[in-house]
């Protein structure tokens, strides 16, 4: 199949997700290409086929130039991101509020450490991002589900009333939110993370926020980071909040993330022990500070790229498979994507891999909320993703 590459489009600028082609993604030790046969086209975990911003490449060159490949400092990572924050969000950082961790789901596990005991339940909200289980588990603590329910136009959203109810629960001490929500791309509003606090205090519930996503909202969203609600909810100023640079500058495999204290939970945070901040990467710090700090006009490019994308993925869809129902997510480069038109059984994923050659995320995977769902990546070149699409439509019919 042949591949564009580097697309300009209307105003010059080159598309970012189409400067590489297959063979040279294909070059790639990432999971994403490596977990498959090169048959197949890798569409499932959240990486993107582009390459580094400038300013990160540029910092990690001369990382590998002065050998500065020793024991991690945190730099000024965390100051990076206060000034990102206060310039995207309006929301201003204490840095002394803020520690690297090795990445966001270790730091979870460090906030659910200091705010909950061993056995205690945690809520999630399925079908969500699916290592939540896993940690919350390993954290020695039990999933508690409260799953988003699926309105009629096929958004995303809290179910206020079970969300309610399953705070009230005796054995229930947290909440570990996802916002905005992998998989299904729902950003949630000021007025809903206001009914959250309100009823996290109601309950004495502690909040954990998984912002990861934050930087990669669409124009026509506004995020609410929960921390910039602390002054008017008790439970926003107890909270903590991860991100990281990983999921918006595609630097997953240089493992580093940042847990954040709302003012009334610095305390705890001075408790999170020196061995679960251990771990963090050089050269991982180095390019988070470089992507907080100057890689804002790349990120705005390729944000205007995967908004093409997501406009492309439903005009292919609408026009080869227009039984899936494609909502367009508020943010982030994945599409969850109701298959259950179809008649493939709870697992579509499984018939797309194996009959069209496209690897997605199986929608279960989330959740049984997700049955007959799968998630895909649309942070790739237009010609991947036309070519996906193609392969998705002939293996209904196979």
């Amino acid at each position: 199949m042949h591949m564009h590459v580097a697309r300009q489009d209307g105003t010059g600028q080159r598309n970012l997700l189409d400067q590489l082609t297959l063979d040279q993604l294909r070059e790639r030790r990432s999971v994403k290409w490596r977990a498959y046969p090169p048959d197949v086209l890798p569409l499932w975990v959240a990486e993107m086929d582009t390459s580094l911003a400038p300013p990160i490449r540029e910092a990690l060159i001369a990382a590998i130039e002065r050998g500065d490949t020793g024991y991690a400092h945190p730099g000024r990572a965390v100051e990076a991101f206060a000034a990102f924050a206060e310039s995207r969000f309006g929301w201003r950082v204490d840095p002394a509020a803020g520690a690297v961790m090795p990445d966001v789901l270790r730091g979870i596990v460090a906030g659910l450490e200091q705010v909950t005991a061993v056995g205690d339940g945690v809520i999630i909200n399925p079908p969500v991002y699916y290592p939540f289980s896993s940690f919350i588990r390993f954290a020695g603590r039990r999933v508690v589900s409260s799953p988003l329910v699926e309105r009629p136009d096929g958004r995303w959203v809290l179910d206020l009333d079970r969300l309610g109810d399953d705070l009230a629960r005796s054995d229930v001490t947290a909440y570990l939110l996802c916002n905005p929500h992998n998989p299904t791309g729902t950003v949630f509003s000021e007025n809903e993370l206001l009914a959250i606090a309100e009823l996290s205090a109601r309950h004495g519930v502690r909040v954990i926020v998984d912002e990861i996503h934050a930087p990669m909202v669409f124009p026509e969203t506004r995020f609410t980071p929960f921390l910039s609600l602390a002054e008017r909810a008790s439970a926003a100023s107890s909270a903590f909040v991860l991100t990281a640079a990983t999921k918006a500058w595609n630097l997953a495999g240089l493992v580093t993330g940042l847990l954040i204290a709302g003012p009334g939970a610095t305390a705890d945070l001075e408790r999170v022990s020196k061995a679960a901040r251990h771990g963090t990467g050089l050269l991982g710090v180095i390019a988070t500070q470089a992507a907080f700090e100057s890689g804002g006009p790349w990120l705005d490019t390729v944000m205007r790229d995967l908004d093409a994308n997501r406009k492309l993925l439903g005009d292919l869809l609408a026009r080869s498979l227009p039984e899936i129902r494609y909502v367009w997510p508020e943010a982030t480069y994945l599409a969850w994507l109701d298959c259950r038109g179809l008649d493939l059984g709870e697992e579509p994923a499984e018939v797309f891999l194996r009959r069209g050659k496209v690897a997605l995320n199986a929608g279960l995977m989330f959740g049984r909320q997700g049955k007959g769902h799968v998630r895909l990546n649309f942070a790739t070149s237009p010609g991947i993703l036309a070519e996906a699409v193609s392969r998705m439509a002939e293996a209904r019919h196979a």
